[in-house]
């Protein structure tokens, strides 16, 4: 069989494949699309990052969040425990009061 006979056959099926999904989906496509309106109707999901939001930053949170920085980097973790954030926040001088 020739390889452009493959294709169109192969590419026919994702194509009824597709066709028939959309006809009549799955239930866990309902569920998705039913989750989907939900959280738009809603306006629970907030789309603004506050951590690039123009603000200005006090000294304080711009040597945190530095110091968050370097040790991701250092260490590979993307996302660091909250024992090693507390070890962060110590290796940069904060110490629990009383």
């Amino acid at each position: 069989m020739p390889a452009s006979s493959l294709r169109s056959n192969s590419t026919s099926s994702v194509v009824e494949q597709f066709r028939a999904e959309f006809e009549n989906p799955t239930k866990a496509s309902r569920r998705a699309s039913h989750a989907a309106r939900t959280r738009a109707v809603s306006g629970r999901r907030r789309f603004v990052d506050p951590t690039t939001c123009e603000r200005d930053y006090s000294t304080a949170e711009l040597e945190f969040m530095q110091a968050m920085q370097e040790y991701k980097q250092s260490s590979g973790r993307k996302f660091p425990t909250w024992s090693e954030v507390l070890e962060v926040l110590q290796g940069i001088g904060y110490r629990k009061l009383a």
